[in-house]
């Protein structure tokens, strides 16, 4: 058999022709963050509550919800790799998108951020969770005992997975400090269990699912990650599944879970919804070089009885832009504040200490009087060129 090597990000994509079924509806997934479509309208305009205004933003909801079943769910094979993503998937072309560079210009110290508090974390071994080769990661589902707080809500554990790079270069995170890519990344994915049912309900709404990262890097042997990779052997080819016996998920995390960056993102593969509230932890864990080597070659894309078996290997998007956000961090090593260049200047004022998500606790007055606000949808929609979609308001 020929042992080929195929890119995770370079056949989650669409054929070179396939475009979005309607050209408008690829302009605006493309142009709007569905987290701004309520902002833009129902909170921006000081008639916000008014009948018509709610009319408008049922059609919109509507408008969204048609379009997001036009997408297709399957992921197809295509020769441009993540470029392609947001042909099918305009989601993965717009804002709010993940993974980002950590960098000291858009970090800002926020004093609310309290750790996480993990419920049923620690899982008896007469319990199992499920392992399974999916085609692009391997991704082991946990059990709805499992939750965590001190966040906006409360959130359920539905999976976690990984993403690596290959053998040859090491260096598989998805997120990055100051430029610097670490070696592996644990995601440990959790959803909205306050308002939404399950994680397929929670996936496509702005407060959906909040996302725990690990930074994995090179050191001692690590017994707590063995636990899941010394069964990556059960689970080669894609769709093959096995038991893990419960063991206590908070081991996989570091030892330090009060200092953490904090962002609201996008998922990192298609459909790419922006409904991800990210915590990412300061201080990464550390894996032996013979278990990231294990991660790195153990596991195909394809499945067994392909005679061409395709290695899954650097499964990770690349770092996004990140649209004139912040990211607030729970440790006081860095106090900054953010700046705009020469460049932007010309074109936007500086914003300081903002976090959007706080001014949904104004009245629809304050908002509309709020000059932070004001700019930011100006930046985010009339600075796409949305200028002409919002004249009649």
């Amino acid at each position: 058999m020929v042992r080929k090597s195929l890119f995770w990000y370079g056949f989650l994509c669409t054929e070179k022709d396939g475009n979005f079924p309607l050209s408008i509806s690829s302009h605006f997934f493309q142009q709007f963050s569905f987290k701004g479509w309520n902002c833009c309208i129902c909170l921006l305009l000081p008639w916000g509550k008014s009948n018509s205004c709610q009319e408008i933003i049922q059609i919109l909801s509507q408008i969204q919800t048609l379009l997001v079943m036009l997408v297709p769910k399957q992921l197809r094979k295509g020769p441009d790799g993540e470029k392609a993503w947001p042909k099918k998937y305009p989601f993965c072309g717009g804002v709010f998108q993940s993974p980002i560079d950590f960098h000291k210009d858009i970090l800002q110290y926020d004093s609310n951020l309290l750790p996480l508090e993990f419920i049923g974390y620690n899982v008896s071994s007469t319990d199992q969770f499920t392992l399974i080769n999916n085609g692009h990661s391997v991704k082991m589902y946990l059990l709805p005992t499992m939750y965590i707080r001190n966040l906006p809500f409360e959130y359920t554990a539905s999976q976690l997975h990984l993403h690596w790079g290959n053998r040859n270069k090491s260096e598989g995170s998805e997120h990055t400090v100051s430029g610097k890519h670490f070696a592996a990344e644990l995601h440990i994915v959790h959803f909205n269990s306050e308002k939404y049912p399950d994680v397929t309900a929670a996936m496509d709404k702005a407060d959906g699912l909040a996302v725990l990262a690990i930074l994995l890097e090179i050191g001692p042997f690590n017994p707590s990650y063995e636990k899941i990779f010394r069964h990556f052997r059960n689970v080669k080819y894609k769709d093959q599944m096995v038991r893990v016996p419960g063991f206590n998920i908070r081991e996989l995390l570091p030892d330090r879970l009060d200092e953490y960056y904090r962002y609201e993102g996008s998922l990192t593969t298609p459909p790419c919804y922006p409904s991800v509230l990210w915590t990412v932890f300061r201080h990464p864990v550390k894996i032996s070089h013979e278990q990231l080597l294990a991660l790195e070659t153990a596991m195909y894309c394809t499945e067994s009885d392909d005679p061409e078996p395709l290695e899954m290997v650097d499964n990770f998007r690349k770092v996004q832009e990140f649209h004139e956000r912040l990211v607030f961090i729970s440790f006081h090593e860095v106090l900054l504040y953010r700046t705009s260049t020469k460049s932007q200047q010309s074109h936007f004022p500086t914003v300081h200490l903002v976090r959007f998500s706080s001014l949904t606790a104004m009245s629809h007055g304050q908002l509309y009087k709020n000059k932070v606000f004001r700019e930011y949808i100006r930046r985010v929609f009339f600075h796409n060129g949305i200028r002409q979609a919002l004249q009649p308001f």
